[in-house]
């Protein structure tokens, strides 16, 4: 797939857009998301990431098109497991909620720009070495085995604590005890300070990072081509923060999220050793011969992943209403048993 030039720069361009549009709109006057404005902003991105894939299709063809949208729902359902880290450090940080829009969107912007430079280095590894499919299948089940035993409470319920680049942005700038209004640096006694809103930005910014480590070989199992990477990566993460206040306490009911997305990165992880065994160029191994083994194309990739999610969705929010009615029953229980006593 040969991209121009002039594609990249309208691609970026009309992402700067839709952000400069949001900061205007949302941001111009600070103030509580409502689940209402929520909702309508997530089917506005999630709109512009269909009409992306339609252009995609008209002009590339389905199987880009097939690409782009797998690495899309891909990205986007990952990412809902970065918002149970969003909540702990705004909890953390006590961020006043008038303030969450702003700092979700600097952070997320400041992921997209270091994802770029993953994804650079990820598609130039991956040109120059063929082996490196093999790592990143490895990686990805590795990622989907451990993920898989982790609980979910006990993964996201945690106390937050700093990571390297949170701690290395306090040494770098002094920072105030209070918030100032939506300011990320204010003067205190004609000295220069950053406010706990910079911290918390560098906070969501580097640990969204840190998800991309698992993400980036993810989508890259879906499609090699740079542009489609990109392309998915962006819309997914710029959906993301008005998906945050519009799930809201349903976060908590995703209770087998984990599993879900355990799965969907096995899957992946199993798609790309065996494409990598397909197209094999390691002389140690089939005398650098490529493998007759099966493939997984786009369409059942697809099917696989849109179908994770589904039954992952309904399977947690059906668990989490029999677990509530059971809570209910017992407390009744106690009620009546408290009475006759």
């Amino acid at each position: 797939m040969m991209v121009p030039v002039w594609v990249w720069l309208a691609t970026i361009g009309g992402l700067l857009v839709l952000l400069a549009i949001d900061l205007v709109v949302v941001d111009r006057k600070p103030h509580e998301v409502t689940v209402g404005e929520a909702g309508r902003w997530v089917a506005f991105y999630v709109t512009c990431a269909v009409l992306f894939g339609l252009g995609i299709w008209m002009f590339a063809g389905g199987t880009h098109a097939g690409e782009y949208f797998a690495g899309y729902i891909t990205e986007y359902s990952l990412s809902v497991d970065n918002l149970f880290i969003f909540l702990v450090i705004m909890s953390a940080f006590k961020v006043p909620t008038i303030h969450q829009h702003k700092v979700l969107l600097v952070g997320i912007l400041l992921a997209l720009v270091l994802r770029g430079v993953f994804i650079a280095v990820g598609a130039a590894a991956i040109s120059q070495f063929s082996w490196v499919f093999y790592v990143f299948g490895a990686f990805l089940v590795y990622t989907a085995v451990k993920l898989s035993g982790s609980g979910l409470g006990d993964e996201h319920e945690e106390e937050y604590q700093e990571n390297r680049v949170t701690r290395w942005a306090r040494k770098l700038f002094p920072v105030t005890d209070e918030y100032h209004e939506a300011k990320v640096f204010t003067k205190v006694g004609g000295r220069r300070f950053a406010t706990p809103l910079f911290i918390v930005m560098i906070a969501i910014g580097s640990a969204d990072l840190m998800f991309a480590v698992d993400s980036i070989p993810a989508i890259f199992g879906l499609t090699k081509e740079p542009f489609l990477v990109f392309a998915a990566n962006a819309f997914a993460l710029m959906g993301l923060r008005q998906l945050y206040f519009l799930l809201g306490g349903l976060l908590r009911r995703l209770v087998y999220l984990s599993v879900g997305l355990a799965v969907i990165l096995g899957f992946i992880g199993v798609k790309m050793i065996l494409e990598a065994l397909h197209t094999n160029a390691l002389p140690f191994l089939n005398g650098g011969e490529p493998l007759h083994v099966p493939t997984i194309g786009i369409p059942l990739s697809l099917s696989v992943i849109i179908g994770v999610l589904v039954v992952t969705a309904v399977a947690s929010l059906a668990k989490t209403r029999r677990d509530e009615r059971k809570g209910v029953g017992e407390a009744e229980r106690e009620t009546a048993a408290d009475r006759a006593s």
